[in-house]
């Protein structure tokens, strides 16, 4: 990400575990394309939700 870039532009995702969005932080820069979960407790988790 490049400096300068406004919070409202970072990208965003949905968590796997509970749904709810999360955007880009600067610690998951190297490695954003394999985040899938928006804290640890979501990670510890799992993919809980049942795809209906």
């Amino acid at each position: 990400m490049p400096n300068g870039v406004k919070k409202a532009n970072l990208p965003t995702k949905d968590c796997l575990a509970c749904g709810r969005p999360f955007t880009w932080r600067k610690k998951w820069e190297r490695d954003w394309d394999n985040v899938k979960f928006c804290s640890d407790a979501c990670r510890k988790k799992g993919v809980a939700k049942a795809s209906s």
